[in-house]
């Protein structure tokens, strides 16, 4: 069984899933949508990739403020981890909190040269492994 982790944004939801040990975190793809109320082809694509990667959790980045607050982006997420549950009622979805994700994935981009407009096509990608390889590390820890 795997672990999927998701970056969830108004546009694109970047897509990772953990190995079978649940050790590391793999980038997968960035689901994009057209419009930000459209979640019918997400969710479709996401059933997919559960079955596909027989995921037994999701690991949803909950983007926190810097001083801990809750603000407008994670109303949004946490209705979509209510649709996340709804769809897959029988797998736990797991807020984790996301801070500085997207400026881990940007830093790591940068190191490895790439430009851009490359950076910008795979930032949702690097974000959702940044937000799943932390919940992994979290669990062996205990």
């Amino acid at each position: 069984m795997r672990i999927l982790g998701l970056d969830f944004g108004d546009k694109t939801i970047g897509v990772a899933i953990s190995d079978p040990m649940g050790w590391t975190a793999q980038g997968v793809e960035i689901i994009r949508r057209d419009n930000p109320q459209e979640y019918k082809k997400s969710m479709r694509r996401l059933a997919q990739l559960v079955e596909e990667y027989q995921v037994d959790t999701i690991v949803l980045g909950y983007p926190k403020n810097l001083d801990n607050s809750e603000g407008e982006r994670c109303e949004k997420t946490k209705t979509f981890a209510a649709r996340l549950e709804a769809r897959f009622p029988k797998i736990p979805v797991v807020l984790w909190d996301e801070r500085f994700s997207t400026i881990a994935a940007e830093r790591a981009l940068r190191m490895a040269d790439l430009s851009h407009d490359k950076r910008k096509s795979v930032i949702d990608k690097m974000a959702a492994v940044h937000i799943l390889q932390g919940y992994l590390d979290s669990k062996q820890n205990l």
